[in-house]
């Protein structure tokens, strides 16, 4: 009778999740020791997250920035499990699922990401939508086509957050929605993306005067209403009319990271060793959102699309070394710059000694995006339907 194979588990299907499994089913395996990779993710897509905004602005297709995971994992060997992790039991090695379903592991990837905390204050939960999954996106959308269907003189949206996810989607939301449009966005600091290169604050700050946002600075949320949001500046309250609310401030470790009996920092991030395993249990690694990762300096690392992108090849390299008696590598972040939608045809981009704005940024975001897709398979799909959409566009015209 046959050797069951080693069993990797991965729990979350984002960058970090994803392109481990992938990355994994690559590497050169002795038939003998080739494990089998279990990927488990609550939604049956994939989100490519840096793109989300041009589903907003419908500059792209849901099919583009969430393909369906059994589409990505054809011929790979992964085997994919759509479903919700309820717990896990670290002592027995066992992940349990919804409707008492369970899966051994021997060892175990988790990269659940983390979740936009809703609940520090008054009306946050009930009346702001935050900006990170695909249901977000079709939230907003349907709120804009019902408040532009309203026929409403102005359509009147509060961004709460100053950060990349808030500056993209204010410059996205103005350009879409034109003089109707009336985009104040909020920031609790004295400056608008206090971590980005000057190059890009400056792009952004160009962007945003342009399209007429107004930026509230030093300046903090106390309750969000049905039709209001109230602000706090300088010891004095003011209550100003929204017809939407969006939420773009934080991340929060999940509930069931937090119940996992695992060593963890004050906010509940999971600590781990240079080589993404955690603490004490070096057959579970931890990567992207939930990972208190730092340099080999000992400076935190951002927890972004792309070092989670940079910690999947890490991930996938050290358990394949932990499994083939080889020597596991230190995670070495590289900063390799940054990009920014800032509307339509706009963006910037600074980063490895380059700097660049307008559309010849947005193009190249465009393009180093699209190298970044999941397969080759599907970025030939997205870069021949960028390619032929405009074409077909004309000849109806």
């Amino acid at each position: 009778m046959s050797e069951q194979p080693l069993r990797i588990c991965i729990v979350g299907g984002g960058f970090g999740g994803l392109y481990t499994a992938l990355r994994l089913s690559q590497l050169p395996w002795e038939d003998d020791r080739t494990p089998e990779i279990i990927l488990i993710d609550k939604s049956d897509r994939f989100l490519f997250t840096p793109l989300l905004y041009e589903l907003i602005t419908e500059e792209m297709q849901t099919w583009e920035i969430s393909p369906p995971y059994e589409e990505l994992l054809s011929n790979t060997g992964i085997r994919f499990h759509q479903g919700c992790v309820t717990g896990i039991d670290i002592d027995n090695q066992q992940i349990q699922l919804e409707n008492h379903h369970s899966l051994h592991y021997d060892k175990l990837v988790l990269a659940m990401g983390g979740k936009t905390p809703l609940d520090n204050f008054s009306g946050v939960k009930d009346y702001a939508i935050p900006f990170r999954t695909l249901a977000d996106a079709y939230r907003i959308k349907e709120r804009l086509r019902l408040l532009e269907a309203s026929q409403a003189e102005k359509i009147r949206i509060a961004i709460v957050g100053g950060g990349y996810s808030g500056v993209e989607l204010a410059c996205k939301l103005a350009d879409t929605l034109g003089e109707i449009g009336r985009i104040r966005l909020i920031e609790r600091g004295d400056k608008i993306l206090r971590n980005s290169p000057e190059f890009n604050q400056n792009a952004a700050q160009t962007a945003l005067e342009a399209r007429r946002v107004y930026i509230d600075l030093e300046t903090e949320v106390t309750q969000v209403a049905s039709d209001s949001i109230s602000l706090a500046y300088k010891g004095q309250i003011d209550v100003i009319p929204v017809d939407l609310v969006l939420w773009t401030v934080g991340n929060q470790a999940l509930d069931l990271i937090k119940g996992l009996p695992l060593q963890q920092n004050p906010q509940g991030l999971l600590k781990i060793t240079p080589e993404l395993q955690i603490i004490d249990h070096p057959n579970i690694y931890a990567l992207g959102d939930i990972a208190d990762c730092y340099d080999q300096l000992g400076t935190r690392i951002p927890a972004t699309a792309q070092t989670a992108f940079q910690q999947s090849d890490y991930c996938a390299w050290n358990l394949w070394a932990s499994i083939t008696n080889r020597p596991l590598l230190p995670f070495r972040y590289q900063p390799l710059g940054e990009m920014m939608a800032l509307g339509i045809d706009n963006a910037t981009l600074s980063g490895l000694g380059l700097k660049l704005d307008g559309p010849l940024a947005y193009i190249a975001r465009r393009l180093i995006y699209l190298y970044r897709l999941p397969t080759l398979k599907h970025q030939l799909n997205v870069g021949i339907n960028w390619i032929t959409q405009p074409l077909i566009e004309w000849l109806s015209n």
